[in-house]
Formats: structure tokens, C-alpha cells, sequence
């Protein structure tokens, strides 16, 4: 048996000797397939460029066929294009011929025009000269001169313009007074018959009846303590006179004065009359009047249907169940005028809920004008901005006695609705001293015109009678002198319903025959 290690030589003999048996098969056998995948090469190389030459003879004859049609179209197009040019210069040669033909025509037109404006020069020379011969001439035969007889003309043409004036206005006022007065007849007319409402001339005084006149001293009391209690408490005059059984309650403040008729009836019912039962007879008497005045200001949002209204509006249109104006509840006033309003905006197409709004409100400033400074007017404006009423609301209440121009429908329907319901038969009454200053304003309004001789109020003051002197106010003149009184009356004067202006001019001419 041969050593181990004989026997690993051998063996590492063999490996290296099948190794390089593999190696040298390896190499024969890529070395044939390396000179067939040459020749492989070589062909495919071969075919490449044999088809590369016939793709080149290809391209070269496209090429040359697409140079050719190229060649073919811009020919075409120069030729196209030349044509166009031949076209357009011959176009271009007959205008420039045209031109100057045109060029011609308008220098023989401008001598012509040369020719004719030299004419004129000279027959403008010759005209003004006439002209100045003629005004020569003029002046010498008339008198004047040529200033001298254009104020005549333009004094003449004024007159004239004036007369004519006068004479459409006067036809123009006739036809329009004259529809104006019978639509505003109908629809007056119309609203009064549906609103009649009735009228009881109220007091500023309260009387209370006594159940005899051992009841003044009661009321007196001891060192007069009872009656000065009450009137300080109410802050009203108790007037205790000799008129049997009544004692007479007076205040400026109509609420003040009710409280204090309340009060001092529960206390005769009562008989209990002392200092303390006072005060609580008062408070009594003012909670049930402000009770009265809240629901009476619920029934005149009720009877109008106006609704939306701040609930101190409300409160403050009940306190004027309690206020008087010219002997005319205002409370019922305000819904009479309301109303009216209403029923006129509802004839002529108006809007009825803001006339309604605006007539029920027109006079709220007269609710507190007793504890506020200023016009019943600035204090309804005051009041209706305070409560955030709507503006055409706020003038409304503004322009009802004409403090401002009114400038809305509502406006005026309201102006008209105020003075058809104080103009009522009976709805009020005036003293007689605002009603002889107001004629005596209405005689001075009307004879501070230059021209008026006298002027006379007739007819309650519903009618103004003036005499103009003949010599100084013409007959053109009357329309316009008339207009600017009425306008006058209307700025400065406050009236119920209208006041005519009748003007007279009268012209007398006395001779004698000896």
C-alpha cells in the first residue's frame, strides 16, 4: 500500500493535469466560436452596407425630386407674384393719374373760391356802408340813436313779454286751479263723509263735585295741612270758592290735574281725609292714570292699524288723552287726522301705512311740550328720531305746520288731514285775542306791498280784500302781485284751511262840464 502522501501527489497530478485538459478545450472551442461569430460580423457588415448604399441612392433621388418640385413651386410663386406686382403698379400708375386730375380740379375750384371771396370782401364793404348811410339816415328821420332805439326796442319788448306773461299765467292758473280745486273737492269730500267723527270742546279745569260744603273744610283740614298735601303731592291749584258743593281742580299739566281729580274723588267717597290716607290715595290715582294711559294709547294703535311702534310712543300718545288744544281733544285729533290721511292717500295712490303712521304722530311733541322746551314740533322730531322712526315719518311731523318745506306726498297729505280735522265745525275754538291779532297780522302782511292802498280781512279771516293805486300797479301786474301776497301769507301766517286774496284795482276819471 503506497504512503498517503505518494497517494495526494498522484492525486494533485491528475487535478492539474484535467485542468489543463479542460483549459485547452475551452480554448479550442471559443476560439471556433469567436471565428465564426468574425465571419458572422464580417457578413452582416457586409449586408449593412450594402443596403446603407441603396438607402443613399434612395435619399439622393428623393432629395433631387424634392429639390425639383421646390424648384417648380417657387418659380410658380415668383411668377404669381409678379403678376401681383404688375397689378398693383398699374393700379398705383391710375390713382396718382387720378390724384392729379383730383389736384387739378381743386386749384381751379380754390381760384374760383379766391375769386368769389374778393367779391364778397367788396360786397361787404358796400353793405356796411349802406348800413352806415342807412343808420345815418335813421337816426336823422327818428330822432334817436342807435343806444337810444335798442332801449327803446328792448323796453318795448319787455312790456310786451311782461303782458304776455301775465296773460299765461293767469290762463295756465285758471285751468290748473281749476282742476286742481274740483279733484281736491272730490277726494275731501270723499274722505270727510267716511271719517265723521264727533267733537266736545274739553276744559282746562276739573270740577269735583261735593256732597255739601261741610266737605271743603275737610279737605282744608286743620291750618289748611290736607289741601296743602294734596297740592303737593298732585302739584295742582285746588281753587275752593264760593261755589256751593264743587271745588275747582286747575293745572297747566292735564295728567297732573286728572291724577288730582282721581285722588280727591276717592277721598270724598272715602271720607277718610288726612295727610298719610292723601299719598296713598294719590299713588293710587297715578298708577290707574298710567294704566289709562297705556291702554289709551293701545286703542289709538288699534282704531289706525298702525303697529310697530316703541312702546314709550305708545305711552306717550295715551298722555294726550289728557291734552287740549283749542278746546280739541289731541289724542282724538291725531286719530282723526290719521284716518284722513289715510283715506287720502288710499284716493290718489299714496302710501296709506305711512300716511296713517305719520298723521297718528304729527302731534306727539304736544304729549310732553308742558315739561320740554321748544315747539310741539321740535319735540316730536326729537322724539320720533329718539324712537328711531323712519325719516319720511320724521318730516312729516316736521312740515305739518310748515316750519320746513314739505318735500314728500305724506307730507302734505298730513298738512291737509291736520286742517280739515281742526277746521270742523266745532272741533275748536280761538280766543278772541289770537283771533283779532291774527286779522291785524293778515292786514300788515298784505299792505307791506309797494302799489296797496288798503287791505281788509273779511270773512272771519278767510278772505283778504286789497285795493292797489291804478297808477302804480298795471292790470298785467295784479296776477303777478296777487301770487307774491298769497306766497307771503302762506311764509308768515298760520290759518286754518285758505285764505282768498281778492285784489282791486279801480280806475276813475272825473271831468267837468262848464
Amino acid at each position: 500500500m503506497l504512503p498517503i502522501w505518494i497517494t495526494v501527489i498522484i492525486a494533485l497530478a491528475v487535478l492539474a493535469i484535467g485542468l489543463v485538459a479542460g483549459y485547452q478545450y475551452r480554448r479550442n472551442v471559443a476560439e471556433k466560436e469567436i471565428s465564426s461569430a468574425e465571419e458572422e460580423a464580417k457578413r452582416i457588415i457586409n449586408e449593412a452596407i450594402k443596403s446603407a448604399e441603396s438607402k443613399k441612392r434612395e435619399a439622393l433621388v428623393e432629395a433631387k425630386e424634392e429639390i425639383l418640385q421646390a424648384r417648380n413651386e417657387y418659380e410658380k410663386e415668383v411668377k404669381e407674384r409678379r403678376s401681383d406686382l404688375q397689378k398693383q403698379e398699374r393700379r398705383l400708375q391710375q390713382k396718382e393719374e387720378n390724384l392729379d386730375r383730383k389736384t387739378e380740379n381743386i386749384e381751379r375750384k380754390e381760384d374760383v373760391l379766391q375769386g368769389r371771396l374778393n367779391e364778397l370782401d367788396q360786397v361787404r364793404g358796400e353793405v356796411e356802408r349802406l348800413r352806415k348811410s342807412q343808420l345815418e339816415v335813421l337816426e336823422r328821420i327818428s330822432g334817436f340813436t342807435s343806444e337810444e332805439a335798442k332801449d327803446y326796442l328792448i323796453n318795448q319788448l319787455a312790456e310786451e313779454v311782461t303782458h304776455e306773461s301775465a296773460m299765461k299765467v293767469r290762463e295756465i292758473e285758471a285751468q290748473f286751479k281749476e282742476e286742481a280745486d274740483s279733484r281736491a273737492r272730490e277726494i275731501l269730500s270723499l274722505a270727510i263723509q267716511r271719517c265723521a267723527a264727533d267733537h266736545v270742546s274739553e276744559a282746562t279745569v276739573s270740577v269735583v263735585p261735593l256732597p255739601n260744603d261741610e266737605m271743603k273744610g275737610r279737605i282744608i283740614g286743620r291750618e289748611g295741612r290736607n289741601i296743602r298735601t294734596l297740592e303737593t303731592m298732585t302739584g295742582v291749584d285746588l281753587i275752593i270758592d264760593d261755589t256751593p258743593e264743587a271745588i275747582t281742580v286747575s293745572c297747566f299739566d292735564p295728567v297732573r290735574r286728572e291724577i288730582a281729580r282721581i285722588a280727591l274723588e276717592r277721598l270724598i267717597q272715602d271720607g277718610r281725609i288726612h295727610p298719610s290716607r292723601i299719598e296713598e290715595m294719590v299713588e293710587k290715582a297715578k298708577r290707574e292714570v298710567d294704566a289709562t294711559i297705556k291702554a289709551e294709547g293701545e286703542r289709538a294703535i288699534f282704531e289706525t292699524n298702525v303697529h310697530g311702534l316703541h312702546p314709550e310712543l305708545v305711552k306717550l300718545l295715551g298722555r294726550m288723552r289728557y291734552r287740549t288744544s283749542y278746546g280739541q281733544n289731541v289724542l282724538n285729533h291725531s286719530i282723526e287726522v290719521s284716518h284722513l290721511a289715510g283715506l287720502l292717500a288710499a284716493e290718489i295712490g299714496a302710501d296709506v301705512t305711512a300716511a296713517k303712521r305719520a298723521g297718528l304722530l304729527h302731534d306727539l311733541g304736544k304729549s310732553i311740550d308742558h315739561e320740554v322746551e321748544g315747539s310741539h314740533v321740535q319735540i316730536g322730531v326729537e322724539l320720533a328720531r329718539k324712537y328711531r322712526e323712519h325719516d319720511d315719518i320724521i318730516h312729516a311731523i316736521e312740515a305739518h305746520h310748515n316750519d320746513v318745506e314739505p318735500r314728500t306726498i305724506v307730507a302734505c297729505l298730513v298738512q291737509a288731514a291736520d286742517a280739515v280735522s281742526a277746521a270742523r265745525p266745532g272741533a275748536r275754538r280761538e280766543n278772541l285775542e289770537n283771533y283779532i291779532k291774527r286779522l291785524e297780522k293778515l292786514e300788515e302782511v298784505t299792505s307791506s306791498f309797494p302799489g296797496v292802498e288798503k287791505s281788509f280781512a273779511i270773512q272771519a279771516g278767510r278772505e283778504v280784500r286789497i285795493m292797489v293805486a291804478p297808477e302804480k300797479v298795471g292790470e298785467d301786474q295784479m296776477v303777478l302781485l296777487a301770487r307774491e301776497i298769497a306766497k307771503k301769507i302762506e311764509e308768515e301766517l298760520e290759518y286754518p284751511g285758505q285764505i282768498k286774496v281778492n285784489m282791486i284795482r279801480e280806475t276813475k276819471v272825473i271831468e267837468y262840464a262848464k
